[in-house]
């Protein structure tokens, strides 16, 4: 049996995505720029495509753009309001992604900017008593904090975080790529600088992203070479890429309550069975807490063996794909910055399991089954 529990690494396409792509692949070729009928054919399918998106986020054509991906856009926030605004402090988690947490960390490193870290609690969650502490401190700041930790399903509350990101005069941007298209985003509510999105998180194509740009934050280009994107991001676009992001977007909303209901009832059939079958099983973060957090994510941490860098391996070859990682921190291909800034018993072997609307109540009594025989033969 073959099953598929890394949707939050990258989710399978939407077949219905790939119909609506397929025109642009084979027979609208024209290149979106030019001014013959060919180029203003596609242009017109890019300019649709963005206006769906921005109806879908309940924000303005003009305050969306394309990118390549979510590390592209979340670069293109963070530098490019940095730049425009002459930021000097950063504040951000040592539990961020690497697209931002990486992106900072360059910054501080050749001197652009000072980063600083808000507390976490013990389960990972941001100490907001913490965060307007250093607010206080460093006042028209910028503040990068994810919406959904993508390791540990930790959320925050967007609408909170940007209430007190204003009350400071600080630009907020949040990397939203774990939520979009699972959550529903109100852009006329969240007080959000910059937000981003990436079509295979929620089954489109790969290499295709967008990020929202406040209308009234102003910032410069990350990418130079071409009027394209209104003069925001040099380059030819990836057409079929945007129209399948559009599209799957819009299924997505579309399903939205239907498929959530589908993978949190998948979830707590998970974390029964764990339970059942694994002695001293536990759960990294707040990701069984199915109604807080993000749902399509569970993080095991399993009991204390010494094979923990074979369990992946082991796996795969019963055909259940999956994401791991290990609270040890020395350098471990397998190990994760998350757990490892949460201090994790470094003994205790921990998988992420991540769902999608694909998934069954089969798969999971499959992967239960295959952990805790595996499990069981690294303790005994």
């Amino acid at each position: 049996m073959k099953v598929y529990f890394d949707n939050a690494a990258t989710t399978p396409l939407d077949p219905a995505v790939f119909e609506a792509m397929k025109p642009l692949m084979l027979d609208l070729y024209g290149n979106p720029s030019s001014i013959h009928s060919h180029g203003r054919e596609v242009r017109s399918s890019i300019e649709r495509s963005r206006k769906k998106v921005a109806d879908l986020l309940n924000t303005s054509p003009s305050e969306i753009f394309f990118t390549s991906g979510g590390t592209e856009a979340d670069n293109t926030a963070l530098c490019s309001t940095i730049d425009s605004y002459g930021i000097k402090n950063v504040i951000s988690s040592k539990v961020e992604h690497h697209a931002v947490l990486h992106t900072l960390e360059n910054l501080e490193k050749t001197g652009r900017i000072k980063l600083h870290f808000v507390a976490l609690n013990d389960n990972g969650e941001v100490e907001m008593d913490h965060l307007e502490q250093l607010l206080i401190q460093h006042p028209k700041c910028l503040v990068s904090l994810m919406h959904a930790n993508n390791e540990i399903a930790n959320i925050i509350d967007l609408n909170a975080l940007g209430e007190l990101c204003e009350a400071h005069e600080a630009k907020l941007h949040s990397d939203t790529v774990q939520t979009m298209g699972h959550f529903t985003h109100d852009l006329q509510q969240i007080k959000a600088h910059c937000i981003v999105g990436s079509a295979h998180k929620f089954h489109g194509p790969k290499g295709i992203g967008f990020l929202y740009v406040r209308h009234d934050h102003k910032i410069n280009p990350f990418i130079y070479g071409g009027a394209q994107e209104r003069n925001m991001r040099g380059g030819t676009e990836n057409v079929y890429g945007i129209v399948g992001l559009a599209k799957a977007l819009e299924l997505a909303y579309e399903g939205m309550s239907e498929h959530a209901r589908h993978i949190k009832s998948l979830k707590g059939i998970m974390i029964k069975r764990l339970k059942e079958s694994i002695p001293d099983v536990h759960f990294n973060g707040l990701s069984d807490d199915i109604e807080n957090s993000l749902y399509t994510v569970l993080n095991v941490c399993l009991p204390p063996s010494g094979d923990n860098d074979m369990l992946l391996f082991n796996l795969d070859i019963s055909g259940i794909s999956v994401s791991g990682g290990s609270a040890c921190s020395s350098g471990s291909n397998i190990g994760s910055h998350v757990l490892a800034e949460l201090k994790r018993d470094s003994s205790r072997g921990a998988v992420r399991f991540s769902f999608s609307k694909y998934n069954t109540e089969e798969e999971v009594e499959y992967a239960v089954r295959k952990l805790a025989e595996l499990t069981t033969a690294s303790v005994s």
